[in-house]
């Protein structure tokens, strides 16, 4: 089984991923996170502060990762988002800017040759993206918005941005007609209705990979783009 784990920010989308991959023992698959390109990529920049060109790089970028990620890993994955994420969050910023925090109240963007260049490479970009998830994924899991934005002075989205990024993703999946279910709810909830629809074994009790997910989460660096030693590019 090939399963990618959807839904835009601070759905809890990283955390379901790891509790799933204990409980199933299937493979988890994740892309390097922004705050690990950013020092590779654009060294002392934040994710706000890139231009539409450095953003589509870092699209790039973490799609790459991503693909080779899963070559890996031929007998099956669960995967921390899909394809479709990178390139679904930069069309976006065709409609609420670049830069979301600062058009967070701004009901439509002002349409400059910049974004209309953007928008034009973003559209083509979608053609490897949507053709990768249709190659890639066996099922999709979507997650809907049920928790607040976690404002971590990283992400520069906000309420419209997550909303349209929601709708899009599952648009997309149901156009390429990718079997999609949505699965809300607590984690515990969560785990349940997954082992449910895909009819999984589990290899340990609930509780017991939620804690392992919670550990492995634990562990993720958060330090700040700009306070990081550039990593090895990969």
């Amino acid at each position: 089984m090939k399963l990618a784990i959807s839904g835009t920010y601070s759905v809890g989308k990283t955390i379901t991923t790891m509790a799933v991959s204990h409980l199933t023992g299937i493979p988890r698959s994740a892309a390097l996170t922004m705050r690990e390109l950013l020092p590779i990529s654009v060294p002392g920049k934040t994710l706000e502060e890139c231009t539409a060109p450095e953003i589509i790089m870092l699209i790039m970028r973490r799609n790459q990762v991503r693909a080779v990620n899963e070559s890996h890993l031929p007998d099956g994955f669960v995967s921390d988002g899909s394809s479709l994420h990178e390139w679904c969050y930069g069309t976006v910023r065709v409609l609420v800017g670049i830069n979301p925090n600062e058009s967070a109240h701004v009901d439509s963007v002002e349409m400059t040759d910049e974004i209309r260049f953007y928008a034009g490479v973003l559209e083509q970009m979608g053609i490897p993206a949507r053709q990768h998830a249709k190659a890639a994924y066996d099922a999709f899991v979507h997650l809907p918005i049920e928790f607040p934005l976690v404002k971590d002075g990283h992400r520069p989205v906000n309420e419209r941005f997550r909303a349209l990024a929601d709708e899009m993703l599952l648009k997309v999946i149901d156009d390429l007609q990718i079997p999609v279910q949505i699965v809300g709810g607590s984690i515990p909830e969560r785990l349940e209705k997954i082992m449910d629809i895909f009819g999984f074994t589990a290899r340990m009790s609930i509780d017991e990979a939620i804690e392992r997910a919670q550990q492995d989460y634990a562990k993720i660096d958060t330090t700040p783009e700009t306070a990081r030693v550039p990593a090895t590019a990969q």
